[in-house]
């Protein structure tokens, strides 16, 4: 399985040959370094760790961890599962080729504190026959039995902000000196979003 992280850059548009036009996500991706090799004998489970990007103000302790990587990543991702195949000591853009169908994991825009009409896509109430003041409301909660609000009721809340994966998403074009890639489609958050980028 081939793995990577990357950042938003953004969105465009690019034209076939046939003259489709195909939406695309630009996503600036790697290089990453393996910064550690975890075993079940000694952290009781198989991973590898890997670090992207560099750290302006790095700390002692994480100096020290990856001292034998020979950087200063500024984020830190796991990898689970015993693959030998990862035991390189780095990993750049061009591990994917056109083509690859790939699993994109990040967080999602944070909107905030927004109502039942935005967070869920409820139709609010009637804007007439004596309707005030309530059009955007949530409408009824509950029932006159049990006599208290079920949990996981759909109401008002914390919108975004959580870990999403688009999955089945084809990767357009790679281009490795620059250590960026296209993909087809949107994938989650805003631009500068930190990505997970697997192979499925």
């Amino acid at each position: 399985m081939a793995f990577i992280l990357g950042k938003k850059v953004g969105m465009t548009q690019i034209f076939r040959e046939d003259g489709i036009v195909v939406p695309v996500t630009v996503i600036e991706a790697g290089p990453i370094t393996v910064t550690q090799l975890k075993s079940p004998d000694k952290e009781g489970y198989g991973a590898v760790q890997f670090g992207y990007g560099v750290a302006k103000h790095p700390n002692k302790p994480a100096t020290g961890h990856t001292k034998n990587a020979g950087s200063n990543p500024k984020t830190l991702r796991e990898l689970h599962g015993d693959d030998k195949a990862m035991e390189a000591k780095e990993f750049a853009v061009s591990i994917f080729k056109p083509g690859d169908i790939v699993k994109i994991s990040g967080n999602t825009k944070a909107r905030g504190f927004q109502g039942a009409v935005k967070r869920h896509g409820f139709h609010g109430m009637p804007a007439s026959h004596g309707h005030h003041h309530v059009m955007r409301h949530v409408g009824s909660i509950g029932q006159r039995f049990p006599q208290h609000t079920l949990p996981g009721m759909r109401m008002a809340g914390r919108m975004g902000g959580k870990r999403q994966s688009t999955r089945g998403l084809e990767v357009i074009s790679v281009d490795a000196d620059h250590n960026t890639m296209t993909v087809r489609g949107a994938v989650p958050g805003r631009r500068g979003t930190l990505l997970e980028i697997r192979t499925q």
